[in-house]
Parts: C-alpha cells; structure tokens; sequence
C-alpha cells in the first residue's frame, strides 16, 4: 500500500482542479485526475507530472463512480483527500458570455431540463461521490473532504440587497451551489463525531471555462483557498466555509 497521501480531484483535467492536482503533487500527493474524457485526463495527468494518474470518471454516472472507486481501492487501499470539483455553469454551448446566461437563467425562464442537468453535476455528483469514496476515506488516518463551492451559495451574503452580486443569483447554477452548500452541511453533521473532516471552500472568481473565460483572477490564484484547504494536516479544523484566506464565509 502507497505510504504518501492519496488524493481524488473530481473535474481534474482543466482549470481549478488542475491547478489543485499540480500543486498537490508538487508536494508529493498522488493524485486521481478525475475526468469524464478519459484521453483528455491523460494529457492533463501528463502536463502535471509523475504522480497524477488519469481517472476516467464521470460524476453523473453510477458505473463510472463505482469503476472509479475500484480502482482507487485496488491500486491504493484507501483515500487520504476527495476534492469535488467538478462543477458546470450550463449544458448550453450557444451562450456567448455571462450576461446572456444570467439573462437566460432567471426563475420564471430557466428551462427545467437546464437546472436538472446542472444540478446533477454540481449537487447530486459531489453527494455520489461522498457516498463512493466514504469506506475508502474511512481506511485514512487522516481523511479530508473539500467541496468546492461559491461564494453565490450563500444565502446570508446574496440576500443582501447591497451586495454586489444580489442580482446575480439564478435559479441554476447559484442555487446548485447553495443546495451542495446544504448537501455538505450533512456531510459534516454527520462525520462531526468522525476522524474525517469536512470543509467547503469558495474559491476565487476563476478565469477558466465555466464562466466562458470572464474571470477576473488566475487558476493559481483563484485556487488557492482550496489548495490550503487541501493541505490542512489531521488537527485542522472541520466543518469550515472560507474563502481565500481562511475567511470565513456565512451559510
């Protein structure tokens, strides 16, 4: 059995969760690149070195999950870090920039179809991916869980009429994050009493694909909340939502 840390980043093979796969490796991490497209993991398990192994793995999926957790469990006995990252702003690929998706995805228009399919990505994929991996990351003596979420999701922050992005929340991607913010919540309730720990991070306003590269920060930067997390050792806190650095962010 590997005596490094074993890791699993969901969504690995571009933007954030690549950024957070380099980084881990770089110190010393073996890293599950999760990718729905198994060749395009491969080249991104590539580009990030020796110790980043490709995974195919599509989180909507119940055989690729259980196919994925079977290798993990066969090539390493256990997971020491699962990082859900994976996430989709829309299925759409006629959007041409964020202002068109905000105006197309307002409550009284969204299509049904559209929420569902983003939904099942950004909530559902990150609780079957819990759920997956959990006897994996109960065979670690120092196991972490890091959803990766939005500053969006909260709903103490958005509801504000003052913040600056009140008008921003939509029933499709904004409220996914907020409904994976609750999906997390009872994963922490319920490992609170557990050597596993449990944190959601909101990184930063990322210049990557899922916001039709409109970002206002770097991958490195933007990421860098979730790769601290990442690094958090067994007397690291539980149960936290931040943002960069360690901020804490309301529910």
């Amino acid at each position: 059995m590997p005596t490094n840390r074993i890791a699993l980043i969901t969504g690995a093979n571009q933007g954030m969760g690549k950024q957070v796969a380099k980084e881990l490796v770089a110190d010393g991490v073996t890293v599950f690149v999760g990718s729905r497209d198994l060749a395009r993991g491969e080249k991104a398990a590539t580009e990030i070195g020796e110790g980043a192994i490709a995974l195919q793995l599509d989180v909507t999926t119940t055989a690729s999950i259980a196919s994925a957790t079977e290798r993990i469990r066969d090539e390493a006995g256990r997971l020491d870090l699962l990082v859900n990252n994976a996430a989709i702003s829309s299925t759409r690929t006629d959007i041409h920039d964020l202002a068109e998706l905000l105006a197309m995805s307002k409550a009284s228009t969204a299509p049904l179809d559209e929420v569902r399919a983003v939904w099942e990505v950004n909530v559902f994929g990150a609780l079957a991916m819990y759920q997956a991996t959990l006897p994996l990351l109960r065979r670690s003596a120092d196991a972490r869980i890091v959803n990766v979420t939005s500053a969006l999701g909260s709903l103490t922050t958005i509801a504000d009429p003052d913040f600056a992005n009140h008008s921003a929340f939509e029933p499709v991607y904004a409220a996914s994050k907020t409904a994976l913010n609750a999906v997390t919540l009872g994963m922490m309730i319920e490992l609170e009493h557990s050597s596993i720990k449990v944190n959601l991070v909101s990184p930063g306003f990322a210049n990557t694909a899922l916001v039709n590269f409109e970002g206002t920060e770097s991958v490195e930067d933007a990421s860098r909340e979730v790769v601290r997390v990442a690094r958090l050792g067994p007397d690291a806190p539980s149960g936290t939502f931040t943002l960069w650095e360690g901020m804490d962010l309301p529910w």
